[in-house]
């Protein structure tokens, strides 16, 4: 092969890598553009009620501080059988040594030389470590045979396993996160009390709207804590710290409300909590820093999204963002 034919094959696998690498880097555009992340209170699990402006709903979160119930289980039962088993191997460990060093002290005493010279009589250390070895291979069968003998067999040929009688059929596992999710909903209402909004509120979220927009455009910290809840902050500050790390800005200009409508509005716990959907159009695209090259979206072209918004205030303060889910 030419050197010739090298170099273009290296200028091919160049190109393609920096395609790869700007994969992840064009999702993180606008906010929002990452998927759902935030929370909802008590209702953090259960969907927002669809409305005109997004009949199909919203899509789950992505990132939340308030942990899945789902989620929640599966870790704690790892953590926990984790926990038991390091008992168990800490144990197995101990008697393996033990019987390593019970070895090597009764062929001292049997060859004459002393219970602790025995350790010296075979071969040094590479003799002690084979005797363990042996030892413990040998009480690990030992113990797989009186276990296997000791496990109950099945009582009948081809019978199904539980994991295949316990399976639901692809229809009962739609209904039952279907049923899921009208069990959280249900919850989550139980224990919330409605809340009556009036024009300023829509207003108030309108604004936010395009100040939260313009904040993270021009990189604003100080404007994106003051309009948004310390989680929503902690996501838009590891988004741009990110895009400055692969020298990008994020550019968002134009935000214009088409249509919005209520969701759901609730107070819980001191806090009023309302969600509404908003279908917006902006002008959005992810620049080079250093040349100012556009590398994602349309820098003249707006585009149009759908987005449930979800705002929470104390009792008597400012609204701020904690929340945002795409349409589904």
């Amino acid at each position: 092969m030419s050197l010739i034919s090298l170099a273009r094959r290296g200028r091919v696998v160049a190109v393609l890598a920096g395609a790869l690498l700007l994969v992840p880097v064009l999702a993180e555009a606008r906010p929002g553009g990452k998927g759902g992340f935030g929370s909802r209170g008590s209702r953090t699990e259960a969907p927002p009620a669809r409305t005109n402006t997004a009949p199909n709903g919203a899509q789950p979160f992505q990132r939340s501080a308030t942990p899945s119930p789902t989620q929640a289980a599966p870790a704690a039962g790892a953590a926990a059988a984790a926990q038991a088993a390091r008992p168990s191997m800490a144990r197995n460990l101990m008697m393996g040594v033990g019987a390593g060093l019970l070895g090597a002290g009764l062929f001292g005493l049997l060859s004459g030389s002393g219970f602790f010279s025995g350790l010296a009589s075979l071969a040094g250390i590479l003799g002690f470590l084979l005797q363990i070895a042996l030892i413990g291979g040998a009480i690990w069968l030992a113990m797989r045979f009186f276990r296997r003998r000791s496990e109950p067999q099945l009582a009948t040929a081809g019978a199904p396993l539980a994991r295949d009688a316990m399976s639901p059929q692809p229809g009962a596992r739609m209904g039952a996160m279907a049923g899921s999710a009208s069990a959280a909903t249900a919850a989550a209402a139980s224990h919330t009390t409605p809340v009556e909004l009036s024009g300023d509120d829509f207003a108030a979220f309108e604004r936010l709207l395009s100040e939260i927009n313009e904040a993270y455009s021009n990189e604003d910290e100080k404007g994106l804590r003051d309009r948004v809840t310390p989680e929503m902050f902690g996501y838009f500050d590891d988004d741009l710290t990110a895009n400055g790390r692969k020298g990008l800005v994020d550019r968002v200009s134009d935000v214009k409300l088409l249509q919005g409508d209520l969701s759901e509005a609730w107070g819980e716990d001191g806090y009023e909590f309302a969600t509404v959907s908003m279908r917006f159009s902006l002008i959005n695209a992810l620049y080079e820093r250093a040349t100012g090259k556009v590398v994602d979206g349309n820098a003249s072209v707006p585009q149009e999204v759908t987005e449930y918004w979800t705002f929470v205030r104390a009792r008597g303060a400012a609204w701020k963002l904690s929340a945002i889910q795409p349409a589904a």
